[in-house]
């Protein structure tokens, strides 16, 4: 970066700025297989720190065209999102001040971890439904620009449900409220005749010239986030207008997020979880038209490989549990030892969570389950209380023993988290491992959110090896090329990022492509903000970025 312009960052905001080697080289990896080095890091203190960072990029982009701003809060993305050349603008630092609570939502800043943010919602007995796996590490800030999702969004949905609306600056480097509009508010927007109104006058304009291509390339599937919603922005029935749709998921690329109103949901103090372990996925079709119409909270699955990394790594889950929840789970997790040391471990271990006001309500949901269930002859188990808590722990935390535990090789999220209709998971499936059990080099683990068709398939590699660096887009190709034929989505919650936004003309078609590219244009014309995601993506740029080594 040019001194000078370094010197005016450092002189014009009260945040740090880094550009030690240290400094980058931590900053150029997150949870994905990508090593992006940028050229400087920056922590804004406050409000009037963004603005500036956007305004000295806006009049400095004509002399580096290379130059941008890319938002961070805690780094878990597995797609690449938050990595990029220029200057990371780094939220965990000090937009991290805990939620203020009020009646039915909290308003929280971008760097606020989201177990801080469950700690101080927990009080009042709310939660936000739609936390992902990686409750424990992750930020609200990636959270809203993901438009993430988990275990509960099969009832409640995903992020962009529950965002009332946000405080961004944009690429004039000016903050403003996105919220909800009715026809009124919308017109008087319009009528300002200055940077806001052009971008709401020209995304209105967009989304009625082109309803009839933006409805027919809807996903059919229960959730996606892939490319922007330009499906939900526009409401004719009630006449609202919704930016916050179009900027949850939209990952930092139409500007920087100050803070979020997100609404919450009242805790469900009671659950049965059944447990089924399944042989083979001969079934599975059947049992998931059993399920569904009983309306769980969660139904959630993972393969016998993960289990089996459970298992090994036993002790690790089994301390999070206390004492006493140790001496529990161990005896809880006997069987399974015993199916293991056997051979006999099942194939796929289906998770179906009911949550309700009374546990007569759930008994009777449960008992009519295992009674569907019963000709078929499958294992189950009926967990509550410490019991579910042990498969919450082996769903939940799986991905981070993969990365921290298998030492000689390391994981590659690259296909994981595509979406299908549930009814196609017992064909679809078998075609997608099949493709990677073509590839010896790759090992790899599956779990997912069943009841959404949701799967996150995360390979095990040696990333060194030449061939698996050759496979990565050979594979991916093939996968989404299966889901996609498919009715399917590449991404319902992890984004598009650097790994998934050279496929979005693959998923969506170039004519929306070229709508998707039309919004980043509107909100961001000089193209200050995360390139290279959600659109303009370059496959080879992304190759040339997979980790030499962790």
């Amino acid at each position: 970066m040019n001194n000078d312009l370094l010197a005016e960052i450092k002189n014009k905001i009260e945040g740090e700025v880094l550009n030690s080697e240290e400094a980058l080289t931590e900053y150029s990896h997150d949870a994905s297989l990508f090593e992006v080095k940028p050229e400087a890091v920056a922590f804004p203190k406050n409000q009037r720190d963004v603005e500036e960072l956007v305004e000295i990029v806006k009049n400095n982009k004509q002399k580096f065209p290379d130059l941008s701003l890319t938002g961070r809060a805690a780094g878990t993305d597995m797609s690449g999102g938050p990595l990029n050349t220029s200057i990371i603008v780094e939220f965990s630092r000090y937009f991290n001040h805990l939620p203020l609570i009020q009646e039915v939502s909290a308003v929280t800043e971008p760097g606020v971890f989201y177990r801080d943010f469950e700690a101080e919602t927990l009080k009042r007995g709310l939660l936000f439904p739609s936390y992902p796996a990686s409750k424990s590490i992750c930020a609200m800030g990636g959270i809203v620009n993901n438009n993430s999702g988990g275990e509960k969004s099969l009832r409640y949905g995903k992020t962009q449900n529950y965002v009332r609306k946000v405080s961004a600056v944009l690429a004039d480097g000016k903050t403003y409220e996105i919220r909800p509009l009715n026809k009124k508010e919308l017109e008087a927007k319009i009528n300002q005749q200055d940077f806001e109104g052009r971008i709401f006058e020209q995304i209105y304009r967009l989304v009625l010239d082109h309803q009839e291509t933006i409805l027919k390339s809807r996903p059919t599937v229960h959730k996606n986030s892939a490319g922007y919603n330009l499906w939900d922005i526009w409401n004719e029935e009630t006449e609202i207008f919704d930016l916050t749709k179009l900027w949850v998921g939209a990952q930092g690329t139409l500007g920087l997020m100050l803070s979020a109103e997100i609404g919450l949901v009242p805790v469900q103090k009671n659950h049965r979880m059944v447990v089924i372990f399944m042989p083979n996925m001969d079934y599975l079709g059947e049992i998931i038209e059993k399920i569904l119409p009983l309306g769980p909270e969660s139904f959630e699955s993972y393969d016998d490989n993960t289990l089996k990394l459970a298992l090994r790594y036993f002790p690790e889950f089994a301390k999070q549990l206390g004492i006493y929840g140790m001496i529990q789970a161990g005896l809880a997790f006997l069987p399974a030892f015993a199916m293991m040391a056997l051979g006999h471990l099942p194939k796929l271990i289906l998770q179906v969570d009911f949550a309700g006001d009374t546990q007569e309500e759930l008994k009777s949901k449960v008992d009519r389950l295992l009674s569907e269930l019963k000709p078929l002859n499958l294992k189950t188990q009926l967990a509550i209380g410490d019991q579910a808590k042990k498969y919450w722990l082996v769903r939940r935390e799986s991905f981070n023993l993969l990365r921290n535990k298998i030492r000689d090789k390391h994981t590659a999220p690259f296909i994981d988290d595509f979406v299908i209709d549930p009814q196609k998971i017992q064909t679809v499936l078998p075609e997608v491992t099949k493709i990677l059990a073509e590839h010896p080099e790759f090992i790899f683990t599956v779990a997912g959110h069943v009841g959404e068709g949701n799967f996150h398939i995360i390979p095990i590699v040696d990333i060194m090896n030449p061939a698996v660096r050759t496979a990565i887009p050979e594979i991916a190709e093939r996968v989404y090329k299966v889901i996609t034929e498919n009715g399917g989505s590449i991404t319902g919650e992890h984004n598009d990022g650097l790994i998934r936004t050279p496929y979005l003309n693959q998923m969506f078609g170039e004519e929306m492509v070229k709508l998707f590219e039309q919004v980043k244009d509107i909100f961001d014309p000089q193209g200050i903000f995360n390139p290279r995601k959600k659109v303009r993506g370059d496959l080879k740029f992304a190759m040339a970025h997979i980790r030499e080594k962790w």
